[in-house]
């Protein structure tokens, strides 16, 4: 019998995620990353000026840091793009696994719980202020899509400065799926939309003791008409005036500080 194609992609994107390595550079992440137990190691590469700088880092067999492996600034040995601003210091790792919504968004029973949900997010500089955003925040997770998403890259890890290796970044086959798995687990989703009539402090007043998850469309092309109608409601971000708008990164830091707890 032949096998669904669903099983067909899923059984392609298990076997691609297992050979699938990124190469972080910069010198905040690549210390947050060797610093992180959980995030497999492959390859270190630095300059001498960058191994003094990241210091007790760098320690091999800690933490399962490898053996550095020395570079000259001007022909550094990473096979990164040259337009990348390493600071003479790239780890090549392996994708962190975040494991289930479940596993990540069942909050600890004292604060209620606020995850964001990305829908088609592309821009790997965009996610990764959102991650930051999200740490600073408390958030529970970032879930984006497997693919039509930013996946982890070095620019956006650069970018979060280090909240790639605290903040879970969960990636769904789904959106829509979930959304409802969330519900499901006592959520109240909303999502935001410029053209939407009630703004997000107005829709939770009264709610803020629930768990609260925000769903944020790219810029242009917003939420996909499936996400909108998944979510418990659309909400917005009230303005001080008539026009301009924010970007999604912004857009998810305003909201996450409008719906706190």
């Amino acid at each position: 019998m032949k096998k669904p194609q669903w099983v067909v992609d899923k059984e392609r994107d298990k076997r691609a995620a297992a050979n699938h390595t990124v190469w972080l550079f910069g010198l905040h992440a690549v210390r947050d990353a060797l610093l992180n137990p959980a995030r497999e190691k492959l390859r270190l590469v630095v300059t001498r000026n960058a191994l003094d700088r990241l210091g007790d880092a760098v320690t091999p067999g800690q933490n399962g840091c490898p053996e550095p492996e020395m570079s000259e600034p001007r022909k550094f040995a990473a096979p990164l793009d040259p337009q990348s601003v390493h600071q003479g210091a790239a780890l090549e790792v392996k994708p962190l696994d975040w494991g289930s919504i479940a596993d990540s968004c069942m909050g600890d029973g004292k604060t209620p719980p606020r995850v964001l949900l990305l829908d088609r997010v592309t821009d790997p500089h965009n996610v990764g202020a959102i991650l930051r955003s999200a740490e600073v925040f408390g958030a529970q997770a970032v879930i984006a899509m497997s693919r039509h998403a930013a996946p982890e890259t070095g620019a956006l890890a650069k970018t979060a400065s280090g909240a790639l290796e605290r903040q879970p970044y969960l990636r769904v086959r789904n959106l829509a799926e979930a959304i409802t798995e969330l519900q499901d687990m006592g959520y109240l989703v909303l999502g935001l939309d410029g053209e939407a009539e009630e703004g997000i402090e107005t829709a939770i007043e009264g709610k803020r003791d629930r768990a609260i998850a925000l769903v944020l469309g790219a810029e242009g092309p917003g939420l996909r008409e499936k996400t909108k109608q998944t979510c418990d409601s659309l909400v917005k971000i009230d303005f001080a005036g008539e026009f301009g708008s924010l970007n999604v990164s912004n857009a998810a830091a305003v909201a996450l500080y409008a719906s706190r707890a």
